[in-house]
């Protein structure tokens, strides 16, 4: 896990618990997905654990639960 600091609405510094997901792996030679969620009660953050500075993705609860719902449904199987 990595701590990062964000600023909330009051501008107060918060940790925010970056947690990488269980289902990463390798994929050989390194190279496999490894995400890693933060989630907060307004946002839910997704980040690339190798390149977490390259930017992230962001939901709010409710879009988050949606995608969460069609991957366990296959809404997103090849």
């Amino acid at each position: 896990m990595t701590n990062t600091t964000a600023a909330n609405a009051t501008h107060k510094p918060r940790t925010v618990i970056w947690r990488k997901s269980s289902r990463s792996g390798s994929g050989g030679g390194g190279t496999g997905g490894c995400v890693e969620v933060a989630i907060t009660t307004r946002l839910v953050g997704v980040r690339d654990s190798k390149n977490p500075n390259k930017g992230l993705l962001t939901f709010s609860p409710a879009r988050w639960k949606d995608l969460i719902r069609g991957v366990k449904n296959g809404n997103f199987d090849l």
